[in-house]
């Protein structure tokens, strides 16, 4: 019986180092010592730091120069996101060494994660364009720890990027005049390369181009934010624009503005993953050891529902996220099914980090307000992912294009294995025109769908095939393909397939226990009738489509042993498992 004991305790342990972040006993695979050392040496960097100082900065709003010293110093940005064409030995865009420094820097934070995040929009249209000097610029800044910032946004049109004021003026001797001003700019304050969208006076012609914090004509007017984060204005008040500082021009520019946004949008997922793993491991440490009415909170029946609800959650968001860029690495102009997959890390994964704080803050309420905690911040930042690189309704108009051939219309492609190899990701720089989205191709999701032989898994696959029944009989009239409510209800439901799919897939890479991935399914469950029945309540649903939303609201298989089996063996086991360095 001892020997039985010992053997679930360590598979406990092993179990929950293999599915989530813990930096004190960081185990995720590299194939080389740098990516590794990497990692660690970030982790350091803030386990000594400690909490107090990461809460006192921001409380204080102090800019996080410590952190950038810290980068540059390491190398760290230089050897992350320059390609290997420009960087040293160890350079390289690699999307397994990214999503997993993404998910250290968000654990600790969104502040240090922000600055790397726009300093990644901002190199995007570099990496993209033909100008090689522009290029070897920016590999050399990065060598001296540049940070680098986006001109996209405007104070008067948002990312409305047709509309955009930055205009360029061609003057007499072949160079140009910037004058217009950027809006809600990260790094504006300190990037010595600003990746700026314009227009060509005279022509319309859309424009990227470089310009630098420290030129006289370059005005920051003020951070928009009241944060550690500088949010930047900036006005450029007739500053000299050579042909050497041009990205690209015409339509090349505007694919290359889609597809920076496209690579970036990516990393917000990541962060949330980070920030409410560190939130979990806070609220379990404090639930299991606080007593009320003489018993501890965590014994009691809805305390338990709501972690294992956050922890399945948070599960399938790093399961989904990681998996999607397997299929980022290994695209082609051919395969472009990161397409769908990348805005749904984008839309669902960052919506479903704030399901799982309110899920946490319901459990341990007014300790989430309490200011030494690394959930006070949480519970502020989380609601930021996903507002950022696109709203949710924009992403989900988006993900709609790709229905009909996803869920009709299935192709044979190869099957994509985990990519956690040290390659250059050279396809992300070179995407071409992002048109032609309803032409893309899928492969079945159902093969991953019979992975699995799980009682909620079955019941999610009825759901899946009602909707899918009702998209035929019961289509949307053309007023209701006109409302956006009703696409974004129908989208809603529709994400859940592609979110579910790969999960599936990346369930097997990793072999996750099939107690994880019932309980999974038990909310994707919840949440396909919980969707469901937003499609019934819309004022312009037919009695047609209706009858299909109530043939679609299921109720979870209930199996209290394998909710138990998840409760013990995996949320309850988080309990002292990490607690940050103060």
């Amino acid at each position: 019986m001892l020997s039985i004991l010992v053997e679930i305790f360590i598979f406990r342990k092993n179990t929950n180092n293999m599915i989530l972040l813990n930096p004190k006993k960081y185990n995720r695979e590299y194939p080389d010592k740098i990516s590794r050392e990497i990692m660690e040496k970030t982790i350091e960097f803030f386990e000594t730091k400690g909490l107090g100082s990461v809460k006192k900065d921001d409380h204080e709003r102090i800019w996080y120069r410590e952190f950038l010293d810290f980068i540059g110093k390491e190398k760290i940005f230089a050897r992350l996101l320059t390609p290997e064409k420009y960087g040293d030995e160890h350079s390289r865009w690699d999307m397994w060494r990214i999503q997993g420094f993404n998910e250290i820097i968000g654990f600790y934070g969104l502040p240090y994660w922000y600055t790397w995040q726009v300093s990644i929009l901002g190199l995007g249209p570099i990496w993209m364009s033909k100008n090689d000097g522009a290029k070897q610029k920016a590999a050399k800044l990065l060598q001296e720890g540049a940070i680098f910032a986006f001109g996209l946004s405007e104070r008067a049109h948002g990312a409305d990027v047709y509309s955009t004021e930055m205009t360029l003026t061609p003057q007499p001797d072949g160079s140009y005049l910037a004058n217009g001003s950027k809006y809600y700019i990260g790094n504006a304050n300190e990037a010595d390369m600003v990746s700026t969208f314009g227009k060509i006076a005279g022509t319309n012609e859309y424009v990227f181009f470089v310009a630098s914090y420290k030129h006289n004509k370059y005005k920051l007017v003020k951070n928009t934010v009241n944060s550690q984060n500088y949010v930047g204005e900036y006005a450029l008040e007739n500053y000299p624009v050579a042909e050497q500082d041009i990205l690209a021009k015409g339509d090349e520019a505007w694919f290359n503005a889609l597809n920076t946004v496209n690579v970036g949008k990516y990393n917000l997922g990541w962060a949330s993953i980070g920030m409410c793993t560190h939130g979990l491991y806070e609220a379990i440490n404090h639930a299991s050891n606080r007593r009320l009415y003489n018993m501890y909170v965590t014994d009691f029946p809805h305390v338990k529902k709501l972690f294992v609800d956050a922890y399945s959650r948070l599960v399938a968001m790093k399961l989904y996220a990681s998996r999607t860029a397997d299929y980022m690495r290994s695209a082609s102009l051919s395969d472009r099914r990161y397409l769908l997959y990348d805005p749904l890390v984008k839309m669902k994964v960052t919506s479903q980090g704030e399901e799982v704080v309110d899920l946490m803050w319901d459990v341990i309420a007014a300790k989430g307000f309490e200011k030494d905690t690394f959930f006070e911040m949480l519970t502020r930042d989380i609601r930021a992912l996903p507002k950022l690189e696109g709203t949710v309704h924009v992403n989900i108009a988006l993900i709609v294009k790709f229905l009909q051939n996803f869920l009709f219309k299935p192709a044979e492609f190869n099957e994509i294995p985990q990519r956690n190899d040290a390659a250059n990701d050279d396809f992300l720089f070179a995407q071409g025109p992002t048109k032609g989205l309803g032409d893309i191709k899928f492969h079945d999701y159902k093969k991953a769908f019979a992975l699995y032989n799980l009682p909620n898994l079955e019941l999610f696959k009825q759901q899946v095939e009602i909707f899918k029944e009702s998209l035929y009989k019961a289509p949307s009239t053309p007023e209701q393909q006109k409302d956006t409510e009703v696409m974004l209800a129908v989208g809603n439901i529709f994400t859940l397939i592609p979110y579910a799919q790969l999960i599936l897939e990346n369930a097997k890479i990793q072999q996750i226990d099939e107690d994880i991935l019932d309980q999974i399914f038990d909310f994707l469950v919840r949440d396909f009738s919980k969707f469901a029945l937003e499609l019934h309540n819309k004022p312009s649903s037919t009695p047609e489509q209706m009858a299909y939303c109530m043939k679609m609201i299921k109720k979870p298989v209930v199996n209290q042993e394998r909710y138990l089996k998840v409760w013990n063996n995996y949320v309850y086991a988080l309990k002292g498992e990490y607690e940050m360095n103060y």
